[in-house]
């Protein structure tokens, strides 16, 4: 298979020598943050705990920015993939090959990334960075696997699966079940038999990362309801054709804005603490570490809209085609930005207060609301704000399909 890999390497073009080069550079800078964080957890002060959590921070987007490359990527190397089932091979062989590139460009990023954290941290804990290497390898290889689960690879060319999955119960039970836990760890406290004040401890963090994942799956219904209340209430063809493409599958919208969400969660989070204990130089760290998480989200989203474009080329092109102008169908696309971006950040932002309120309820006084609401409109602001530009943005990708497609 890696002599595979090898011969087919030899013919990619320039676009996917560049998507390599960003997915080996991206893992090692995750694995250089996760390091660096790790190293910052071992200081019991509240500064390097802050710090620690902010570089943590941003390796998230930096990891959602890498899948959504490997996504786009298994649905833009046609000629290779094709050329690999001509010679005889299954999809299941496809997705191998693609796993088995990914896992390969992760290790070899993230290799890279612990040994610059080797030499600039050399009073450092060193243990971690053979676990993290593992790590982001490991999720490369699942990365490269799962992109191609939706790209059917045939002699004739290659053709996306395009599942238009909606909302699911489980989402909402993953939610629910987050919120149980870390109200009853924050409520109970110390009072738990036998483990007393640890079982409040484990109890939150596990309904704290079941509230995480719960907020980016659960976003999925906020975003098909928001854009049902639109589509109903459209006075506009710009407007319509925008809410029933997000109706249409609100999954992979809340997918793309999955670390936006996360973000603009964190960001609210900061500012309701920063109301309790004041600000300091390490939420100014953590700040920025925000700002960064929020414009690699960003540079994620251009991503998927560059993977929506390939799959709505087809209608874009009929409608140009018909008479629209290409400044309406750019519309559309602020539009969408707009109708899946607002329920998510909304969201993200009251769970980020909530989750402080909760925990400092004891202590937590009225006059601090104040800071904490201020603080979460800004975030949401920002979260919509990006997807905004990123919309913009990615106009002269519309361009650019509807040029391809007719001249295909």
């Amino acid at each position: 298979m890696i002599t595979v890999l090898r011969m087919l390497n030899r013919g990619r073009s320039r676009a996917e020598r560049v998507r390599a080069w960003l997915v080996a550079a991206g893992a090692a800078v995750a694995a250089f943050l996760v390091c660096t964080a790790v190293s910052l957890a071992d200081f019991d002060d509240e500064g390097g705990s802050l710090t620690g959590l902010g570089l943590a921070l941003l390796a998230v987007p930096v990891a959602g920015l890498l899948h959504q490359a490997n996504r786009l990527a298994s649905a833009t190397r046609e000629r290779r993939l094709a050329a690999l089932r001509l010679a005889g091979a299954s999809p299941g062989d496809v997705r191998r090959l693609g796993a088995l590139e990914g896992g390969l460009l992760a290790l070899g990023g993230s290799f890279g990334g612990g040994v610059i954290y080797v030499v600039s941290h050399l009073s450092g804990p060193l243990l971690p960075v053979p676990v993290v290497v593992v790590v982001v390898t490991l999720g490369g290889v699942v990365s490269g696997a799962r992109a191609g689960r939706h790209v059917v690879a045939s002699p004739l060319g290659v053709v996306r699966r395009v599942r238009m999955r909606g909302p699911r119960m489980r989402d909402l039970l993953l939610f629910g079940m987050g919120v149980g836990c870390f109200v009853l760890g924050a409520v109970v406290k110390g009072k738990f038999p036998y483990v007393g004040a640890y079982g409040s401890v484990v109890l939150m963090a596990a309904g704290l990362v079941l509230l995480l994942f719960g907020v980016t799956l659960a976003a999925t219904w906020a975003i098909r309801a928001h854009a049902r209340r639109v589509g109903r209430r459209a006075r506009s063809a710009e407007a319509l054709l925008a809410a029933r493409l997000v109706e249409a599958d609100p999954r992979a919208w809340a997918r793309a804005l999955a670390v936006v969400s996360l973000t603009v969660f964190f960001g609210a989070m900061a500012g309701a603490q920063q109301a309790v204990v004041g600000y300091s130089q390490a939420h100014a760290l953590v700040d920025v570490a925000l700002l960064v998480a929020l414009v690699t989200s960003a540079v994620a989203l251009v991503v998927h809209q560059a993977e929506e474009l390939i799959d709505l080329r087809r209608s874009f092109s009929a409608l140009a085609a018909s008479g629209v102008p290409e400044g309406a169908l750019g519309g559309v696309l602020v539009r969408q930005a707009v109708i899946a971006a607002s329920p998510v950040c909304v969201v993200a932002a009251v769970s980020g207060v909530a989750v402080v309120v909760v925990t400092t309820i004891d202590i937590y006084q009225v006059q601090w609301l104040g800071w904490a609401a201020g603080r979460a409109v800004v975030m949401a602001g920002m979260g919509v704000l990006a997807a905004v530009l990123v919309a913009v943005a990615a106009r002269p990708l519309l361009r650019g399909a509807l040029s391809t497609y007719v001249r295909a």
